[in-house]
């Protein structure tokens, strides 16, 4: 392992190896001690896509929830679905939901108001790629998120984990906004072990992960669009040696991405 793998393993707080049992009271126990400090929250709010991230993260804010209201706070856990028009693994989307549990299930779509603003660029002359219009539907749904926070009283979770901080593999400002982080320092892999350990169906998890953002390339899988596999990611994250190429790769994506790490940039804080 050399320095720089170092580096980055220790900015992103990642373990070689968790235990799923006390990695998940941890969790738990994380969201319990922000509503002790902050007792005016009376929400979390959190998009459900299907996938494994936010079906994690849903189960963990649900039962954090439940604990919290039996100590007697008053707080609910909104799962939100946010749908582009039709979604096309909408059974896993259900599914998760069924997982979760949610205090309170909410389906909203997407495709007028994404629809709306690509048109209104358009008509003044910004005619948008299949790519960018992608970053609208998440910066959208990050947006929607927000509105049910504040009318609720609540906070927003996000699920970014170390393989997408590593990567940037999320949008700026769209599923990478949030006021709460709770899986920061899991990998994949790690989600995963947790999933399990929560009794998740395993099609929850073995799924193949998907951003699922362009109209042109539905489903793309994200390791099609990184250019390198979880496995290795992962693997990279805890310390373990990987392929030349997939180092190579990795390396490139997280220089690529700093600046979606960092704080706004200001004049006195610019990178040298």
């Amino acid at each position: 392992m050399d320095e720089l793998q170092q580096q980055i393993i220790g900015k992103l707080h990642v373990k070689p190896e968790i235990n799923p049992e006390e990695e998940t009271r941890e969790l738990i126990d994380f969201l319990k001690k922000y509503v002790g400090k902050y007792t005016f929250i009376k929400s979390f709010v959190l998009g459900i896509s299907g996938g494994q991230d936010s079906t994690l993260l849903g189960k963990i804010a649900q039962l954090a929830v439940d604990e919290l209201n039996e100590e007697g706070h008053d707080i609910k856990f909104y799962g939100v679905r946010l749908p582009y028009g039709e979604q096309r693994d909408e059974d896993d989307a259900k599914d998760a939901m069924d997982f979760i549990s949610p205090s309170v299930e909410t389906v909203i779509n997407i495709k007028p108001a994404v629809d709306a603003g690509v048109q209104a660029l358009s008509d003044s002359g910004y005619v948008l790629s299949d790519f960018v219009k992608g970053n609208e539907k998440a910066r959208e749904r990050m947006k929607v998120q927000y509105a049910i926070a504040a009318h609720t009283g609540g906070v927003v979770l996000g699920t970014d984990h170390a393989a997408e901080a590593l990567t940037g593999f999320y949008t700026k400002y769209g599923d990478g906004a949030a006021d709460l982080a709770p899986l920061t320092g899991l990998n994949k892999r790690q989600g995963r072990e947790i999933m399990k350990y929560l009794g998740a169906s395993a099609h929850l998890y073995e799924k193949i992960p998907t951003a699922d953002l362009e109209d042109d390339k539905p489903l793309l899988s994200d390791e099609e669009a990184l250019g390198v596999t979880y496995e290795h990611i992962d693997d990279f994250l805890e310390g373990k040696s990987v392929p030349d190429e997939a180092y190579d790769r990795i390396k490139t994506l997280y220089y690529q991405s700093q600046h979606k790490r960092d704080l706004p940039y200001n004049r006195y804080n610019l990178p040298v």
